[in-house]
């Protein structure tokens, strides 16, 4: 697969400092800005540059990157897309569009892949890492990488359209009448799109490192706030992996997840239609079907 994963995305919203704090208790690594009036966060993993926030009148999706192998990829696309009735700008190891039904900008660029970094195994006998001191840390959990976001697009057949037959997106398995998820790596998904009476962020997903990973960075995200919590904790049917959902104060749903199915062969891959969307955990909360914000977001795309 030449494409090989998420690079960034950048979230405009309407109270940017508020949310650039929430995002540094949420784990993520504070950059030096690249211009005024933005603001960049990092992963272990996935680079220094994976969240971009800026301000915008209401909270949307501005931009997703995407990362390609090499210049061929960059021009494969851009045929790709000229099929698709969509125009492109190559510029050097950088291709530019829009996606037609959000008006979401997509740069796909020639990227290096990431390359983990090891972590103990803590079900090695005798490992330290299997006492409940280190259960306790008090280290600030730090997401390894920008893992996938879901879209909500006001003509998803379009919008997914775009994504397998222009960019060069795979289709992994579909929630029926609900959403598809598709891949850009060997990850199960790393972009999701729904049919939604308005274009905007569903979430943004976060890998971290393990099920106890996901419980202390929820609960250093919601100690004060527990109006931030949505969702969780439970395991997805799609996907396989384990999940907490939270709200950023912009109203932007944010996962944090691990254990998530990976996809090394496409050939014997087959996608599948799932009735649900969780194996188990507690009922999905109704803002994840209905944002709270709805009628706002519907208001500021006039």
């Amino acid at each position: 697969m030449s494409l090989h994963r998420l690079t960034d995305i950048t979230l405009g919203v309407p109270n940017v400092e508020e949310t650039v704090e929430y995002y540094t208790t949420y784990g993520l690594i504070p950059q030096e800005p690249v211009t005024p009036g933005e603001h960049w966060f990092g992963t272990v993993d996935g680079g220094p540059r994976q969240l971009r926030i800026v301000e915008t009148p209401v909270r949307r999706l501005l931009a997703v990157g995407i990362g390609a192998d090499d210049q061929d990829d960059l021009g494969r696309i851009a045929e790709s897309l000229k099929r698709f009735d969509v125009a492109s700008d190559v510029d050097g190891d950088r291709l530019t569009t829009t996606e037609p039904v959000t008006g979401l900008t997509v740069t796909v660029s020639v990227a290096p892949h990431i390359r983990p970094k090891p972590a103990p195994d803590p079900h090695l006998p005798n490992h330290r890492a299997r006492s409940v001191l280190a259960m306790l840390a008090d280290e600030p959990v730090r997401p390894r990488k920008l893992g996938h976001v879901f879209l909500g697009s006001t003509d998803a057949e379009t919008t997914q359209r775009f994504f397998t037959d222009g960019i060069g997106f795979k289709v992994s398995d579909e929630v029926r009448n609900a959403a598809t998820f598709m891949r850009c790596s060997t990850d199960h998904h790393n972009l999701v799109v729904g049919a939604s009476p308005v274009n905007y962020l569903h979430h943004s997903s976060w890998e971290v490192a393990d099920v106890d990973s996901i419980g202390r960075a929820a609960k250093a995200v919601l100690e004060g706030h527990p109006e931030r919590h949505t969702w969780g904790f439970g395991r997805l049917a799609v996907g396989s992996n384990y999940f907490y959902y939270l709200r950023d104060p912009a109203g932007n749903q944010c996962e944090y997840y691990c254990g998530m199915d990976e996809i090394t062969d496409d050939q014997v891959w087959e996608p599948g239609v799932f009735e649900v969307g969780a194996v188990w955990g507690p009922p999905i909360a109704p803002s994840l079907i209905k944002p709270d914000d709805l009628a706002e977001l519907m208001a500021g795309s006039h």
